[in-house]
């Protein structure tokens, strides 16, 4: 998401941080109550993104400013077409009529717009191009023409029903995510960041590297709340890339360290990032199943990062802070206990059953209550506020399962109140309703993302382009899984570079999915192995948006960054393919015996490739192990006994032989 300046003018800035607030509230209220229909919601949702865009890029583009404002009031505007002829569109449906298809016609442009001012061209182009096979691809070669189609029949699709720009995506966006990125920008105003940063400062700050460490597990911890790897890069990457480089690590492998960690965020369960939701609805999955799918890639993912610059610090000698300046991790745990319930009871609903937009409602209206009822409690001293906090979680929790949401809403206005006259509490007051500014503002990106590759959704619904394409992948590849998924691996690291994951992910998916299918490659495995590589695009040259975040904190050229983030995650490259080969790596089947043999191939294999990538292990490695250690990397890769065997037979010999080296080097310098 490209940045946007903050209006000069005062009254600017109040009615869009008005505007915001608006919005936030209006998306908890459908979230709680669910009073209009699905397709209401998403038109309204997209009008609220519109109309924030606009407001927020007024007059930076060479327009006039109150044209911008314009534009914005008509977006928001037609999207209350679907709620106020409802009925009329429902009994039309398929015969839109003229004003239909001018409205239509007049907000899919709009949405060009606004996905070009947030994201730049490259996502809305590509998006166009889709749009231009729907109307001219009849005319194309054989095999990818499609019958005709009207314009009339396009936009019926694209905007009246749910198959185009208020598609699943939309949905997605309109409901678990909205909630999700809200319930994390709830926490990081509470001081969640600061917790984290304290947690994995604590922990792992005082080991070998540790700056890096540090700012691998805060990362790791960050993304449990907000899944947004650029988000990450400039919340904690304003602390941990200047302590990596006053501790010895270069600039750019400084940026490079926090980026990839950021951006596996997305991967991280419970919350993962915003491709994880629309997964479990496009599959029609539950959302636990994706989050159990991903767990053991996300855990190698960050172990592969821990492990990169353990094996870097070792090369380089850099150590760690003194153990006396890391502050005591349990302390701040102490110290912040009440944020972490949310996440407690975010997972244990997830994980027994109950769908992501109940979990996520009731870990936000928690959220609020005991940030509220935190502040009032501290009135009546350090041992008051938490018997208070004890009291309020479990009258939210019994209010809330006997009387519903609105005995919580209650609470919360009686907390509002006592807040009001509290000392201090007034601040609090502030903090939450910057929390709801702050929320509506961090969903614009990923919300514009959504509405605008609904294009390319509705495209390949009504013409049968995932079809085609699969069989062409199928022709060029052959039978052959593996270079298969290479193509597809090259197809999301291009579309990578220009386009943020969640359009990357669902254009891939939409794509290859049926092809690999059609291989034998079951459909959360193929689309885990795209969801994968869609984070890998953003942390690959020349465009990598993670880099580019992290390049101004930094002060390193985003190119370098970029080239050193690929270096950092090249271990990582090896975990989706092992996925594929055997899918118990995502703990697909029942076979807990399997499932522990794959995650323990998987890590060693991980370890092999970094050591022969950095090259060094116990000490520095020759390039004769180097290449051994590759070699055996890329034999677990195979899911073979033989294989298996090759590879871990050539891994520990390559460990035994390096720490005898190591061991008579140590004897030497003793002597």
């Amino acid at each position: 998401m490209q940045p946007y300046e903050e209006p000069s003018s005062r009254l600017a800035t109040r009615i869009i941080f008005l505007v915001a607030v608006i919005f936030s509230l209006f998306q908890i209220w459908m979230a709680a109550y669910h009073p209009l229909s699905s397709l209401v919601v998403r038109s309204i949702h997209v009008g609220f993104l519109l109309l924030l865009t606009f407001l927020l890029t007024a007059g930076q583009r060479g327009l006039w400013k109150p044209l911008d404002w314009g534009l914005g009031v008509l977006a928001f505007a037609l999207a209350m077409y679907h709620w106020v002829f409802e009925a009329d569109i429902i009994w039309r449906a398929g015969d839109p009529s003229t004003t239909d298809l001018v409205v239509g016609v007049v907000v899919i442009v709009l949405v060009f717009e606004a996905g070009r001012r947030l994201m730049g061209w490259a996502l809305p182009t590509i998006c166009g191009l889709f749009l231009a096979y729907a109307l001219f691809g009849e005319y194309l070669p054989a095999p990818l023409h499609h019958r005709p189609y009207g314009f009339d029949q396009i936009i019926d699709h694209m905007f009246l029903g749910t198959e185009g720009i208020y598609g699943i995506p939309t949905y997605v966006s309109a409901t678990y995510l909205f909630l999700f990125i809200l319930l994390g920008s709830f926490l990081e105003q509470a001081g969640m960041v600061k917790l984290f940063t304290d947690f994995a400062m604590g922990t792992v700050g005082h080991q070998r590297g540790g700056p890096a460490k540090v700012s691998t597990v805060s990362s790791a911890l960050m993304g449990t709340i907000n899944g947004s790897g650029v988000a990450n890069v400039v919340t904690t990457g304003q602390f941990t890339i200047p302590l990596m480089k006053r501790f010895g690590y270069r600039p750019e492998f400084a940026g490079a360290v926090e980026a990839t960690a950021s951006m596996g965020g997305q991967i991280m369960p419970p919350v993962m990032g915003a491709v994880a939701f629309i997964m479990a609805e496009t599959l029609g999955v539950a959302y636990v199943e994706v989050v159990r799918a991903a767990t053991v890639p996300a855990l190698l993912y960050f172990a592969t990062i821990l492990w990169m610059v353990h094996l870097e610090a070792g090369k380089r000698n850099l150590h760690g802070l003194p153990k006396e300046e890391c502050p005591n991790p349990w302390m701040a745990v102490r110290k912040h206990f009440y944020l972490l319930a949310p996440l407690v009871v975010l997972v244990f609903l997830l994980f027994t059953g109950y769908t992501p937009l109940f979990a996520g409602t009731v870990a936000l209206g928690l959220t609020v209550v005991l940030i509220l009822g935190v502040s009032a409690g501290k009135m009546i001293g350090p041992v008051g506020w938490r018997v208070l906090f004890w009291m309020l979680l479990g009258l939210a929790a019994s209010a809330f399962f006997k009387y519903g949401i609105g005995a919580v809403f209650l609470l919360i206005g009686g907390l509002v109140v006592v807040n009001f006259f509290a000392k201090g509490g007034r601040d609090t007051l502030s903090l939450t309703v910057r929390g709801l500014e702050s929320g509506a503002r961090n969903a614009l990106g990923v919300g514009v993302a959504c509405v605008l590759v609904g294009t390319i959704i509705g495209t390949m619904t009504l013409t049968g382009l995932a079809t085609t394409f699969a069989r062409v992948i199928i022709e060029v590849a052959g039978q052959s899984l593996f270079l298969s998924l290479v193509l597809t691996m090259i197809t999301c690291l291009i579309l990578g570079m220009g386009i943020p994951t969640i359009p990357n992910y669902i254009i891939t998916s939409s794509l290859v999915g049926p092809a690999l299918l059609d291989l034998g490659v079951p459909l959360i495995v193929s689309h885990m192995f795209v969801f994968y590589f869609g984070i890998m695009a953003d942390l690959t040259p020349p465009v990598a948006l993670a880099a580019f975040a992290a390049s101004a904190i930094a002060k390193a050229p985003a190119l370098k960054i970029g080239v050193q983030c690929v270096r950092i995650a090249i271990a990582g490259f090896v975990v989706p393919y092992m996925a594929v080969y055997n899918p118990a790596l995502l703990l697909q089947g029942d076979d807990w015996g399997e499932m522990g043999y794959m995650a323990f191939k998987a890590l060693f294999a991980v370890c092999l490739w970094g050591a022969g990538s950095v090259g060094y292990l116990f000490q520095p490695m020759s390039w004769l192990s180097r290449a051994v250690a590759t070699g055996a990397a890329a034999s677990l890769v195979i899911a073979s006994p033989i294989s298996d065997s090759i590879g871990i037979g050539l891994g520990l010999a390559v460990l035994v032989w390096e720490w005898l080296r190591a061991r008579a080097a140590g004897a030497g310098a003793k002597a």
